[in-house]
């Protein structure tokens, strides 16, 4: 019995640019465990948010548990902000 991996959610997704230039984010959405400290900011954020979505990812498939773990998607939020402030 093999394992499979998927990645999918575009339901929040949006093409990103324009063609007078880079289109900047602002809306807070996302899941928890892999949601960047900029988009917690609520002030403009790039697509680059999405490298550490996949360094939480890659963290997990080498770990077997999220970085950032807790009972509560605000106990989770509230470590991922503090990884703004260190």
């Amino acid at each position: 019995m093999g394992s499979n991996l998927k990645l999918i959610d575009f339901g929040l997704s949006r093409k990103y640019g324009t063609r007078t230039g880079v289109m900047r984010m602002t809306t807070i959405v996302g899941t928890a465990y892999y949601i960047a400290p900029e988009v917690l900011k609520g002030k403009q954020y790039s697509n680059k948010v999405d490298i550490w979505s996949i360094g939480v990812i890659a963290y997990m498939l080498l770990s077997g548990k999220p970085p950032f773990a807790g009972r509560e998607d605000s106990k989770i939020i509230a470590k991922v902000r503090a990884m703004w402030s260190a």
